[in-house]
Parts: C-alpha cells; sequence; structure tokens
C-alpha cells in the first residue's frame, strides 16, 4: 500500500500558491484494509475514504470506461492492481496529473511540470473527450492561471461541443463551474475560451449572441456588447465584488441580443427583456436565490442610475421603492456595486468614479431616516397610511436634496 498527494495541491505546491485541501490516492489496497486502518468510506460513486484523524480523503487508485453521455456515464474500476500512472492517466489535464510520494518526490508521468513553467493546458489523454465537464474546467483554469489552451487541447473542446457531448451537462455542474469562473481574477477569459471552442453558445446562448452586436460609442467605446459584458465583469472581479454581484454583471445587458438589427446601435427597453431573459436563464440552470434576485432587480433598473442627477425626486423615490432598498439595504448596495461596474466597464472608463451611485446612496439614507411606524401611528384613517409614509419619504428626498444644494441637479 502506497499514499500520494495528487491533483490541485500538487499543482499549487509547484506554482507556490497557498494549498487549502489535499487529496490522497491510495495504490495497492482494498476497501476492506482501508476499513481496517481505520478510514470510514463516503464515495458513492467509487472508493473515496476519509483518514481517522485529520478528515483528508483518500480514494483508491481507479480506471474509468465511458458507458453513456454525460460526466455520470462511467463505469469504474478500483482494486489493488490499478498503478498510479492509470489513476493519473483519467485525469483531465496534466498540470493536475502530478502526484507526490511521502518522500517528497514527484511523480510526472504526463508532463504537467514542464506545461506549468510554459502555461499550458494540455489534456492528459484523448480520454479528455469522454466527459463534458472537463470543457468548464479548462476554460475555469484559463482565468484562474492565466494559461494558454494547447491547440490540440482546444481542437477536443470544439468537438464536444459540436457532438452534443456539452449539452449533456446537468445544469447544477455548469453552474457550479461557472460560478467558480466568475470568482476567479480574470473571469473573461473563462467565458473567451468557452466561445473560441463554441461550448458558450450551447451553454449560455444568451451571452455568446452579445459578441458583434454594436451598440452607441457615444456612451460605449467599447462598442461591442459581448465585450463591453467582459469588461464589466472583470471590474467587478477587480474590485473584489461578491459571486452575486458578478453574475448581475455577466448578465445585466442580455436584452441587447435581441434587439432587431434594424435597430442598432440603440436598444430601446432592452432591461425588459434583460429581466425575461435573465430570469429563463436562472431558471436553467438553477441559479440560487441571492445571485438571481439580485441579476433581476439589475437587469431591471441598471440604466436608471446613471441618469441619477437627471432624475426628479418623485422618480428617485420609485426607483427606491421598487428595487425594494428599504428593507433590502444590503441588497441596493450590492445593485450599486453592479451599476459601478457597468459604468466602469467601459473603454477608457476603469478608473473613473461613478458618483451617481454615492448621490443614490445619501437618497436612500434619508429616506431610511423617516420613521414609518411614527408616521403610521400620527395618521386617523388606516387606509391612507401608505400615502402618508410615501409622502414623508418624498418629502426627506426633497429636504436633502435642498441641504445638500443639489436640488437643481434632480428634478
Amino acid at each position: 500500500m502506497k499514499i500520494y498527494a495528487v491533483g490541485g495541491a500538487v499543482r499549487d505546491e509547484l506554482l507556490g500558491l497557498p494549498v487549502a485541501d489535499r487529496d490522497y490516492v491510495v495504490v495497492g489496497a482494498s476497501p476492506d484494509e482501508m476499513v481496517r486502518r481505520g478510514f470510514r468510506p463516503v464515495g458513492k460513486d467509487f472508493p473515496v475514504f476519509l483518514h481517522p484523524d485529520t478528515h483528508e480523503e483518500y480514494a483508491l487508485a481507479r480506471t474509468e470506461r465511458k458507458t453513456a453521455r454525460g460526466y455520470k456515464g462511467f463505469q469504474v474500476y478500483a482494486a489493488p492492481e490499478v498503478t498510479l500512472e492509470e489513476d493519473l492517466a483519467r485525469r483531465d489535464l496534466t498540470i493536475n496529473a502530478i502526484a507526490k510520494d511521502e518522500a517528497g518526490n514527484f511523480i510526472d508521468p504526463y508532463g504537467g511540470m514542464a506545461d506549468l513553467k510554459a502555461g499550458m493546458l494540455r489534456h492528459v489523454s484523448p480520454a479528455f473527450i469522454e466527459d463534458p465537464v472537463r470543457v468548464l474546467r479548462a476554460a475555469r483554469f484559463a482565468a484562474r492561471f492565466g494559461f494558454a489552451i494547447a491547440p490540440e487541447t482546444l481542437a477536443l473542446m470544439r468537438e464536444m461541443a459540436a457532438n452534443g457531448e456539452v449539452d449533456a451537462l446537468v445544469p447544477e455542474r455548469v453552474w457550479q463551474e461557472l460560478s467558480r469562473g466568475l470568482m476567479e481574477k480574470i473571469p473573461s477569459r473563462m467565458f473567451r475560451a468557452l466561445r473560441e471552442c463554441g461550448a458558450l453558445a450551447r451553454i449560455l446562448p444568451e451571452l455568446d449572441v452579445l459578441f458583434g452586436v454594436p451598440q452607441t460609442e457615444q456612451y460605449h467605446p467599447e462598442v461591442d456588447t459581448g465585450v463591453h459584458v467582459m469588461m464589466v465583469v472583470d471590474y467587478a472581479a477587480a474590485q473584489n465584488y461578491s459571486l452575486p454581484v458578478r453574475f448581475a454583471a455577466l448578465t445585466h445587458d442580455l436584452g441587447k441580443g435581441t434587439t432587431p438589427r434594424e435597430a442598432w446601435p440603440r436598444h430601446i427597453d432592452h432591461e425588459a427583456r434583460s429581466f425575461e431573459l435573465v430570469k429563463a436563464l436562472c431558471q436553467r440552470l438553477r441559479v440560487p436565490n441571492d445571485c438571481r434576485e439580485l441579476a433581476l432587480v439589475v437587469a431591471r433598473f441598471h440604466g436608471i442610475p446613471l441618469r441619477a442627477f437627471d432624475l426628479r425626486p418623485e422618480t428617485i423615490l420609485k426607483l427606491l421603492l421598487e428595487t425594494d432598498s428599504l428593507r433590502q439595504p444590503r441588497r441596493f448596495e450590492a445593485f450599486l456595486q453592479a451599476c459601478t461596474a457597468d459604468f466602469c466597464g467601459r473603454l477608457g472608463y476603469r478608473d473613473a468614479v461613478f458618483v451617481q451611485a454615492d448621490f443614490l446612496r445619501e437618497a436612500h439614507k434619508a429616506t431610511q431616516e423617516v420613521d414609518a411606524g411614527a408616521v403610521a401611528r400620527q395618521c386617523d384613517d388606516p387606509t391612507k397610511i401608505r400615502d402618508r409614509v410615501y409622502a414623508a419619504r418624498l418629502e426627506a428626498i426633497k429636504a436633502w436634496l435642498g441641504k445638500s444644494g443639489r436640488a437643481g441637479d434632480a428634478g
């Protein structure tokens, strides 16, 4: 029985990156032997065990045989005679197929260390084509490390997109990989890699069609809608915004992909179309509620903050109420962050200051200071409470505008 560290922990150690979780492969052992040594079995599809003290994962060396479409369509064979090299051969990329023994020696049968130095993502074997998740993972690693995808690997990814293998991905796994990619330093690399191999059109067709759609150059010097969205997502990542904000940044302009060509470069009412497309996309990918709700709010209202200084007090209050900012102030802040990313994610705007966001924060604060309960208690007619609270909040916004000297900015 021999134990080897494998996978991402070995890769990240070689790259000089922090190592979080460690995985191990056990060669020459049976499930019964692992249990006798105190390991606790947890694997459903193949033998995986938790160490009795560290609780780290130890998997028996195994091979796989493709039996059906999708990432679950495999027959797994784990036995004492399976070698380390055979186990590593089933992995996706060479940089993830490096092992380290208990003496600290690296075992690298497929050239992963050389690919790490070269900054290259290369498949281990032709079996890469059997698992559609590998398309997403390769694209995600491109975003994480800034590595190039080897031409022969990109060719396999194109084949998987063209032959329908990518279509077998289940929504939960797609979301898992997309969300992890969104949290990388430069998320656009993932989406550009997916687009280059044709997988983006299969996984996120609403996003894929944005590339090549022109916008008004006066407001979008980068012109291309797809390019703009990538700049917005990368800005959100650079500001270390949360996953919901980054997802909202990714989906805020989907409606521009359905604008009739004869209307280009204008996109009238694209916010309403974006709202419906985001709703359908979130349902299809089973997006978590926090990401879904923010993305819908941003899709529908992201154009309004750009005009904040031209808004009447009534329109400012309408925005605050329709975004549910008084009950969900944290989500409203996330909304403003996404709008900031939309503003700064344009050619020449990356270092600009989106002062409209602070303007709306102050308006929101003024509205929050209204004691709705006190207003309600002073109202003799219950049917008029709602109108009285609205009037008090509107008056608070007007008073704030007057005190701040901005009454002329909004009106």
